[in-house]
């Protein structure tokens, strides 16, 4: 197994912590890519929402992805996801989402929100798992609640997160600190990150600096893919 240096320019930290990193310990995860947070139709949408700092992180995931997929690496793919029978929704989640109009389960223009099999659901354009690649379903905002996700990790001996998706500030933010709890080095890619707002991205952004490093460390896709290809020129 080769080893990969850390990223210098990653903060508040050189990530990973143990100075240097492998591919075959490392696992790519996917933060909600889909329809229903991507497109204006969606469940974001019907929040309210903008998703104009969310379409941001598109074209940056989707060039880190072509370029990451050409190396062995383990990449997961989450949605945001409910039974059709709503039999996983709790009443905290279901309560909230009526306050605001927009009930979980509900009849929307890409079909019922946030439930599995509609097209809302679906991976936005571009963002559909190639082969091999490991679809977790969850009913909550951490990709660890409710799911095999943390059993997948420990079979495949990961060690090291690499985050992107979306929302940086609700699922992706949630990720990485249970990720955290559970002793993996998690690095954040700001730019193939998106939040309702510029402003909760960047506050993200800040808690991860706070006392060194507390959920990981963040970086920019093309330096953690510039030390891969250093390592692994052509």
């Amino acid at each position: 197994m080769s080893f990969i240096n850390s990223l210098a320019q990653s903060k508040p930290y050189a990530w990973p912590l143990q100075g240097h990193w492998q591919l075959e310990s490392t696992a790519v995860i996917v933060i909600d890519m889909q329809r229903d947070f991507l497109d204006p139709q969606g469940y974001f949408g019907a929040l309210g929402e903008s998703t104009s700092h969310l379409v941001n992180a598109i074209e940056p995931a989707k060039k880190f992805l072509a370029n990451i997929r050409q190396h062995d690496v383990l990449i997961i793919h989450t949605r945001e996801s409910h039974r059709p029978e709503l039999v996983d929704l709790h009443d905290n989640k279901r309560l909230k989402a009526e306050r605001q109009q927009s009930p979980v389960g509900s009849q929307g223009p890409l079909g019922r929100l946030l439930v599995r099999g509609e097209a809302g659901c679906d991976f936005f354009e571009g963002f559909a798992p190639a082969k091999g690649e490991i679809v977790v379903d969850k009913p909550g905002n951490s990709a660890f609640y409710a799911t095999d996700l943390e059993h997948i990790l420990r079979v495949k001996r990961i060690k090291h997160i690499v985050l992107l998706g979306v929302t940086t500030d609700v699922c992706v933010s949630s990720t990485m600190r249970d990720a955290n709890d559970r002793g993996f080095d998690c690095v954040l890619l700001q730019d193939c990150c998106g939040a309702a707002t510029e402003q909760l991205h960047l506050g993200v952004l800040a808690s991860i600096e706070r006392e060194g490093g507390i959920f990981g460390a963040y970086c920019d896709s093309d330096e953690l893919i510039g030390e891969i290809e250093r390592k692994f020129p052509d």
